[in-house]
């Protein structure tokens, strides 16, 4: 038995080494690390995945609390509609924006006419493409927080005066945290991979909507080679592991801190 886990794991990592050691033993690293091509491309997704996940947030979170603490007509199929941009290949996501906001989409021909607003083939097509894709591994993470933290406690603190708001954010918030912060970390590693729904919706065009996957192909194409596909790949995993590391190390200190609280002033 763990043998085959030995297997998996060197399944898994051995690639990531690769990768790795080929870039420094090769002097691939030093070499494409400053050109323009890769400053701009990281320079662009940690740009739009912030965004992404800042907006994912913003108006996931009460989508979430709403699915956990209430029951409505159509609830089942609102969720399982939340579901599907998870499964779905990334292909189909960009098809369905492209058809709804891009040039002749039923949205984005009426926002063209309106406002002269051309959302296809623009950095906010990015920051859309990843939102579709990112938004629900936060959105079903944070609804399983939510999920878990006793809704006595919410109505406790409302008998005693608390307003909803306040409750929200003094209780039901910090029970949660390990969840919501597992959910930033699925959402914006989601974000930062997008490759399908990108180049389909927002093209491939470098400094205005290439990303690091994107540009990982345009090197692969010819543009810049392995060797610059290389140093693309190399960052990322770099980039990730950095970002993973610190989501993980702060959800156990909340973890730690709920399981051991201390008397405040």
């Amino acid at each position: 038995m763990f043998l085959c886990g030995l297997a998996l794991l060197l399944f898994l990592t051995l690639p990531l080494l690769g990768i790795i050691g080929r870039s420094l033993v090769g002097g691939t690293l030093g070499k494409f690390l400053t050109t323009p091509i890769v400053v701009e491309a990281l320079k662009l997704s940690l740009i739009t995945t912030s965004i992404t996940l800042f907006l994912a947030l913003l108006f996931g979170t009460p989508l979430a609390y709403l699915l956990a603490r209430y029951q409505f007509p159509g609830k089942n199929i609102l969720d399982t509609l939340l579901d599907l941009p998870m499964v779905l290949p990334p292909a189909v996501a960009g098809v369905a924006l492209l058809v709804t906001l891009g040039r002749r989409g039923f949205i984005g021909e009426w926002l063209e006419r309106q406002f002269n607003l051309t959302l296809g083939f623009s950095t906010i097509a990015v920051v859309l493409a990843q939102l579709f894709v990112a938004a629900p591994f936060y959105i079903k993470a944070a609804k399983a927080g939510f999920e878990s933290v006793d809704i006595n406690l919410e109505r406790v603190a409302s008998t005693l005066g608390s307003p909803n708001l306040r409750t929200f954010w003094r209780i039901t918030v910090p029970l949660s945290l390990p969840a919501l912060l597992g959910g930033v970390v699925m959402s914006w590693a989601r974000a930062l991979g997008e490759f399908g729904a990108t180049i389909m919706f927002a093209g491939n065009f470098e400094g205005k909507t290439q990303t690091m996957p994107l540009a990982i192909y345009s090197a692969l194409e010819g543009n810049g080679g392995i060797e610059q596909a290389i140093t693309l790949s190399v960052i990322l995993v770099v980039v990730s592991f950095a970002v993973l590391l610190l989501f993980k190390s702060l959800a156990r200190y909340s973890i730690l801190d709920s399981n051991n609280p201390t008397e405040k002033e």
